[in-house]
């Protein structure tokens, strides 16, 4: 007796022999999924417990129905017909499709369909499996919307907004700052970023690595051949958890910092305008009063002498007569009576402490720790129209270190004005030849020196010292001056216990040097 022949299967239909058909039909019914079953016509022939959860439709109200059924119109046509063409090609098509409920209501299907080949390679039937995302795509979908909302929000806002890594890389942008890179160069955000770090120092470490906000703050960017530009910045910081696999059960985060940048550059020019104004008004105020208190006391200084000499010549008088025998003097003799040039020179003492009283009193302003390079950059701005007006290069070089000096910020101001509007008159009195004018603040071992170098005629050895006398000018009567430039400006140095003196070694025109001891118990920068 023969044996029968030994068939050859394949291991996928071992294991598939081992698993009872039933467990298939029951695992297919109790699946969580929608599936159906239908033949090479898309007629159903099954559908399982959750087909009806999710179409309304139950196994006998679909079997011998085509599954078009659940079609609704709002699917394209082309969706339907790239379905046909995939599954025809036995090949699995998986896509969205809008269904519709027995009820009439839709829902947003992810359907998969697979053909079913049998032994000659015929597709025989289709294996449909869905499942209702409408409330997936409603959660994407108003993601979008609160996204692109947000987006639009940034980029219309009038405010530069920049989100950056940890790593300080650029992620998102809105169109203000895209102008910021237009107007300082790539990543405005770094180089604002930098300015905070030197500004802040500890405290900006500080807070970055503790993720911590750091409130407006006014940060001011150095162009090459433009005036600074002045923003308003803020750091705000937020963490975003990752969506990664890994991170499921032990959750990660990354940090993210959003940098906002306003840009005050025409509000600080207001307010330097303002303040500069303000300092012109008050300079100026500063410069009548002690105008005055200078004129006044020349004018006391230059009664006192003839005054002094008419009580000397009263007393001699008075010594004459008592040496003289007790008789009426003749008339003719003796002059004018003793009573009546006493009574003048009592009269004259009044008058000079009538105008002693009329000297306004010195400024009450409060002594601070003044940095000389602040002063000196206020005074050009000061005297840029006359500078500009008269044609004169400036060339400004400040101290490396804080130049700081203990005073009257005012006075100091209108020292350095006064010898700066000196060394323009003096430029001007020059016709020709080079028109420059130099100020030079130098930090030194115990001092602060300022020289003010001008390109005019300079001033004689033998006037070195007599320039700073009340009421001498070497530009002459016809020219109005009073003379009381430099006596002011040594009044100041003097009140500052420093010293003013010019350098008579200097021959390109004049020198001014000023020196001004270190403010007391400051601190050297």
């Amino acid at each position: 007796m023969s044996k029968p022949p030994v068939t050859s299967s394949s291991p996928e239909q071992d294991i598939a022999d081992q698993v009872p058909s039933h467990i298939f039909r029951q695992a297919v019914e109790q699946a969580a999924l929608a599936i159906s079953i239908t033949d090479a016509r898309a007629n159903i022939l099954y559908a399982n417990a959750a087909f009806q959860r999710t179409t309304g439709y139950g196994q006998d109200e679909v079997v011998g129905h085509n599954e078009s059924i659940l079609s609704y119109r709002v699917t394209p046509k082309a969706v339907y017909e790239t379905l046909w063409v995939q599954i025809q090609r036995q090949r699995p098509w998986n896509g969205l499709l809008v269904n519709k409920r027995k009820d009439g209501s839709r829902y947003l299907a992810d359907v998969t369909i697979t053909p079913v080949v049998g032994e000659e390679g015929l597709t025989t039937h289709f294996l449909g499996m869905q499942r209702d995302v409408t409330e997936v795509h409603r959660l994407e979908r108003q993601v979008q919307n609160q996204k692109a909302l947000i987006e639009s929000v940034v980029d219309a806002a009038q405010v530069a907004i920049v989100l950056l890594d940890e790593k300080e890389r650029v992620l998102l942008d809105n169109q203000e700052y895209k102008k910021l890179i237009g107007d300082l160069g790539k990543e405005p955000a770094v180089k604002i970023l930098a300015e905070l770090r030197i500004q802040m120092d500890e405290t900006f470490t500080h807070a970055y690595t503790q993720h911590r906000n750091i409130a407006a703050r006014e940060v001011c960017i150095q162009l090459p051949t433009r005036p600074p530009r002045w923003f308003s910045c803020a750091v705000s910081w937020f963490e975003e958890h990752d969506v990664g696999a890994d991170a499921f059960y032990e959750p990660q985060r990354r940090h993210y910092l959003l940098l906002t940048i306003q840009d005050i550059s025409e509000l600080k020019h207001q307010q330097e305008t303002v303040r500069i104004n303000s300092l012109h008004a008050l300079l100026s105020e500063q410069e009548r009063i002690q105008s005055l208190r200078e004129t006044l006391a020349g004018a006391v200084y230059q009664l006192e002498g003839p005054l002094n000499l008419l009580s000397a010549a009263a007393n001699m008088l008075e010594r004459r007569l008592s040496s003289q025998p007790a008789s009426s003097p003749k008339e003719g003799e003796g002059g004018l009576p003793s009573s009546a040039l006493e009574e003048a020179i009592q009269k004259g003492r009044e008058a000079l402490e009538t105008l002693r009283a009329c000297i306004p009193d010195q400024s009450s302003e409060t002594v601070q720790t003044v940095n000389l390079n602040e002063v000196l950059a206020d005074v050009l701005k000061l005297t840029t129209p006359n500078l500009l007006g008269s044609g004169i290069v400036v060339e400004w070089v400040s101290s490396e270190k804080p130049a700081m000096v203990s005073g009257h910020s005012a006075q100091l101001s209108n020292l350095f004005k006064q010898l700066i509007s000196n060394a323009i008159e003096a430029i001007n009195e020059r016709r020709g030849g080079k028109r420059e004018l130099r100020i030079v603040c130098t930090s030194h071992t115990d001092h602060i020196e300022v020289l003010v170098e001008d390109s005019g005629p300079g001033i004689p050895e033998e006037l070195r010292y007599k320039v700073f006398q009340p009421f001498f000018t070497t530009k002459g009567s016809k020219r109005k001056h009073l003379g009381l430039g430099l006596a002011m400006a040594q009044e100041v140095v003097n009140r500052h216990s420093g010293t003013i003196d010019i350098d008579t070694g200097y021959y390109n025109g004049c020198r001014v040097r000023v020196q001004l001891p270190y403010v007391t118990g400051g601190s050297r920068v």
